[in-house]
């Protein structure tokens, strides 16, 4: 069977006796999936291996995944733990049974003022760390994929990362977890039962490991070896270091689940201790002329106490140039044979930053600098500095030329001879034709990451591939070093392991795995595996082109997290691998394979994707994913309903305010009236096409027309059209237009209300449709009406709801401009405020005593939030923005159409707000306020209304 067609065809959904056996070990039944788009959605990893698993099962607690162990184990059916799917080794993909522990294993104990915290493996470090940030700490590892991965990773790989370097992973920062072993026992090896317990349990487990131990200890070579190879950043093989560090076999254990990459059992959670959170750094890039003279500043800069030294080469450099937010000293290079390494010293106070700062660059000046080096601890040009850094393996891996797959390997060498290593490793990608191969990584540590891409599904390029590597590994261990530093051993290093560590010692490994795993099915063929050419299977085929926007996602999965739908149906990653896996199947005449995929997609893919935009956010490369499911939605979208959306486009106002009409003889007449006819209404026009009402829903608002102003113009204001389709939150509540109309008039400040405001729209709604003609119409009257109320440009427009400040951006860039002719303006309410208002109207209000802020996903994109959360300041004593905090999925009227996506997104959010108990709950969009009301039960206005509410009671 050739590569590809093994991607196209994958394995068989479990059935029989065995799936309901799997169904059976979970208390809900709907949590295990078997269909072809959930399994494919599953099947792809931030690695380049493609496994297709037989079913994915999702549990909910420590017993369920000891059900599905015992079952594994006696069924002979292969099992697989997944949490973030960043891996890059292979450990996240399966061909048996996938259980994805990151959708319900999420709590996070702080203990001892944050000296300490008890934490399940599906919680992102970067969550993690916001949690711990008050109490001025942080978890020790950090991954340059801390948005994304989740201590489960970080737990199974032995993650570290920038700065933890050998002393604060999660090796040496552990201080007991919770296991589940295979035979389903459950482990917590801090309870003071615990060596009991694994003794009278696990009798066999308990001596083996005493005896391993032993037989290492004895061993003059084996500990010579241990203590050389664990002496640097080292993620190969199990973690044989535990037998000389521990002599209870209790904390052997623990500390072999290290790095066992799901091989050994599952940890249910982990107790840490914490490191100190310096809170402050200054950053700089120092440009040398190459890799050879950035090497060779390495030991000056380590001697520094720098506390990050990471590399780049020319390459990086080359693709950091391309990216949105690029560090002026990168983007004016003239890129040739260059490196940098980015350089960070961080400090407890703001005296010793300084004292840090001053050395930094006297130190930068003896260094032979390409060019001169500035350090900063400003937090805009650090930011940018860490974005080129830990975006690089997507930057670089999306740059890859269409039709390639990027395969990321990651070594460690002692550090004096990194700068050798570099070279030599240079001299293979030019002997194997391996070109725009990068090198990147912890320098500080010995520590580098490079990439190759090619398409690796021929015969002669798997044994290019293969032949490279058995030079790569003569290289790295010929220096002394280790052929995975961090990413973990995976699939891609698992044949090799013997080689690395002789046959005494991987003899020793074999026997640690067949102590806990005698069946040998937890995540089979990762870590050890005996076929020499392991790591030429399941290699993932290049993705054929699906959309321009898409088309260089390497599923990395930082798009996940902020994903309002990631715990209902798909996420961004998912979204774009299955639409990639369907085209391929097409490509290859599998069209029952498609069929299948393309069954379920219009309602996962499609149709409950916010297109928020929150997935741009969060990915390196800056895919919106919410602009292809724009392109599917226009392309699905049929002549009647476009028809619909453009007589809509021509007739706004009418539309608006029947809308609003609607809502409002829907609010006095009762629900068992209205629920029945709307759903019916639901069942014939499509659950897609008829907003589902809800009792919680005010009644609709009011005109947005007002009288020219009297005095002089000092902005035009655009009212949202939202606020006519859906009144106040509060019967007494005046809507945000008013309370803003009434801040201004506190501050003098007149505003104009264009003629013919009623009939114009952001183009929101259209655009998130897919209406492209009813959205060019809308376009062109809006622009038309605002270049007269502006006085062509010369007048900031302001417009009171988030979204749509951000679609009247929008419509301003669709704007072709004459030549000479000024750029539209457009201001979101809140900046205005925030900048123009506060200033003037003073302090001489009662504040409340607390808030719940939601930001929005758009407030968020714009960069509104610093603004939105000094208002909330304003008006409230304490301001509370919840760690959950998220999109809420209502995105215009989805939370009508499919109520569930709010329900799903706001779940977590909900809860916490409920538990703060804030006087006052705001957002910034009227829509993301009904979608919260929903989701907490408690009434959420525009924080405009709750800051003219303070200033017209103190002027009472």
């Amino acid at each position: 069977m050739s590569a590809s067609t093994g991607q196209i065809r994958g394995n068989e959904a479990l059935s029989g006796e065995l799936l309901r056996e799997v169904t059976a070990a979970l208390a809900n039944p709907e949590q295990v999936k078997i269909g072809a788009l959930d399994r494919h959605a599953n099947a792809h990893d931030a690695s380049h291996f493609f496994l297709v698993p037989q079913a994915v099962a999702i549990p909910a607690s420590a017993p369920e995944v000891a059900s599905l162990l015992r079952i594994s184990a006696a069924r002979g059916l292969p099992l697989t733990l997944r949490s973030g799917g960043t891996s890059l080794s292979g450990q996240g993909v399966s061909g048996g049974l996938l259980v994805d522990v990151r959708k319900n294993f999420r709590t996070i104990t702080v203990l001892d003022d944050g000296a300490r915290v008890r934490v399940q493996p599906g919680v992102t470090v970067r969550d993690l760390n916001a949690r711990l940030a008050r109490f001025g700490r942080k978890f020790g590892p950090d991954p340059a994929s801390e948005a994304a991965c989740t201590i489960g990773g970080v737990i199974a790989n032995n993650s570290s990362g920038m700065a933890c370097g050998t002393t604060d992973n999660a090796y040496r920062t552990l201080e007991s977890l919770t296991v589940v072993l295979p035979s389903g026992t459950i482990i917590d090896t801090g309870a003071a039962d615990a060596a009991e317990r694994l003794r009278t349990l696990e009798p066999e487990l308990f001596r083996g490991l005493g005896e391993l131990a032993e037989r290492v200890r004895s061993n003059p070579r084996s500990r010579a070896i241990i203590e050389q190879q664990f002496s640097m950043k080292n993620t190969m093989g199990y973690g044989l270091n535990s037998l000389l560090d521990f002599s209870d076999p209790v904390q052997i254990l623990a500390h072999l689940l290290i790095g066992s990459e799901g091989t050994l059992g599952f940890v249910a959670e982990a107790v840490f201790r914490t490191v100190p959170r310096l809170a402050h750094a200054t950053s700089g890039l120092l440009i040398f002329k190459d890799l050879e003279a950035a090497n060779a500043a390495l030991p000056a800069l380590v001697d520094s106490g720098a506390a990050t030294v990471e590399l780049m080469d020319a390459l990086s450099l080359k693709v950091g140039q391309g990216l949105t937010r690029v560090p002026g000293v990168v983007r004016d290079l003239t890129v040739d044979a260059h490196a940098a390494l980015l350089v960070e010293y961080q400090g407890g106070t703001a005296a010793e930053l300084a004292e840090l700062n001053t050395k930094a660059v006297r130190l930068a000046g003896t260094l032979g600098l390409d060019k001169a080096a500035d350090f900063s601890s400003d937090a805009t040009i650090r930011g940018e500095l860490w974005h080129l850094r830990k975006g690089l393996y997507t930057s670089v891996a999306g740059a890859r030329p269409q039709g390639t797959t990027a395969l990321l390997e990651d070594v460690v060498v002692p550090v004096p001879v990194l700068g050798r290593t570099c070279v030599a490793l240079g001299e293979l990608f030019n002997k194997y034709s391996y070109a725009n191969s990068v090198i990147f990584g912890h320098a500080k540590d010995g520590n580098i990451h490079f990439m190759l891409t090619d398409k690796f599904a021929s015969k002669d390029e798997l044994d290019r591939y293969a032949a490279f590597t058995e030079d790569m590994v003569d290289v790295v261990l010929g220096e002394g070093g280790s052929l995975k530093a961090e990413h973990g051993t995976g699939r891609v290093m698992a044949p090799f392991v013997r080689r690395q560590y002789g046959d005494e010692l991987y003899e020793v490994m074999r026997e640690i795995k067949a102590l806990f795993d005698s069946a040998g099915m937890l995540n089979p063929g990762v870590l050890l595996d005996e076929d020499p050419v392991a790591h030429l299977r399941h290699i993932k085929a290049a993705p054929p082109s699906v959309d321009p926007e898409v088309d260089r996602c390497v599923s990395c999965g930082y798009c996940e997290p902020v994903c309002p739908s990631k715990n209902l149906t798909l996420t961004p990653r998912q979204r774009i691998v299955t639409l990639r896996d369907m085209a391929a199947a097409r490509q290859s005449g599998n069209n029952e394979l498609a069929d299948a995929l393309a069954a379920d997609y219009d309602y996962s893919g499609v149709d409950t994707c916010a297109v928020d935009g929150m997935c741009q956010t969060a990915c390196p490369v800056d895919i919106n994913t919410g602009t292809m499911v724009k392109r599917l939605r226009a392309e699905a979208a049929g002549t009647v309903e476009n028809g619909v959306w453009n007589t809509a486009a021509k007739h706004w106002g009418a539309v608006t305010r029947g809308a609003g009409l609607a809502l409002g003889v829907a609010a006095k007449a009762p629900s068992a009236v209205v629920l029945p006819m709307n759903r019916l209404g639901r069942k014939l026009l499509g659950e897609d096409t008829l907003p589902l009402y809800s009792s919680e829903l005010p009644a609709g608002g009011t005109s947005r027309r007002r009288p020219a102003p009297v005095g002089e113009t000092a902005a035009v204001y655009f009212p949202a059209c939202v606020n006519v389709m859906f009144g106040p939150a509060d019967a007494g509540s005046s809507g945000v237009q008013a309370s803003f109309e009434q801040l201004c008039a506190a501050a003098a400040v007149e505003l104009l209300v264009p003629e013919g405001i009623d009939g114009t729209c952001c183009g929101t709604p259209w655009s998130s449709k897919g209406m492209t003609a009813g959205l060019e119409q809308m376009h062109a009257r809006t622009l038309a009406m605002l270049r007269e109320a502006t006085r062509d440009g010369e007048l900031d427009i302001i417009c009171d709801a988030s979204s749509c400040t951000e679609g009247l951006l929008h419509t301003v860039e669709s704007e072709v401009l004459a030549p000479g002719q000024r750029a539209l303006r457009v201001v979101d309410a809140v900046e205005f405020t925030a900048g123009h208002l506060l200033p003037l109207l003073g302090q001489g209000w009662q504040k409340i005593d607390s808030l719940a802020l939601h930001p929005t996903c758009s407030s968020a994109r714009m960069g509104l939030n610093p603004a939105l959360t000094k208002v909330a300041h304003a008006v409230a004593e304490t301001v509370n923005v919840p760690d959950n905090w998220g999109c809420c999925g209502f995105a215009g009227d989805r939370g009508m159409l499919h109520p569930e996506l709010t329900a799903s997104a706001t779940v977590a959010q909900a809860a916490e707000v409920v538990a703060m108990g804030a006087v006052e709950h705001a957002s910034c969009n009227r829509t993301c306020e009904l979608g919260m009301s929903r989701a907490t039960g408690e009434s959420y206005r525009h924080v405009l209304e709750i800051l003219a509410d303070a200033t017209k009671a103190a002027s009472t």
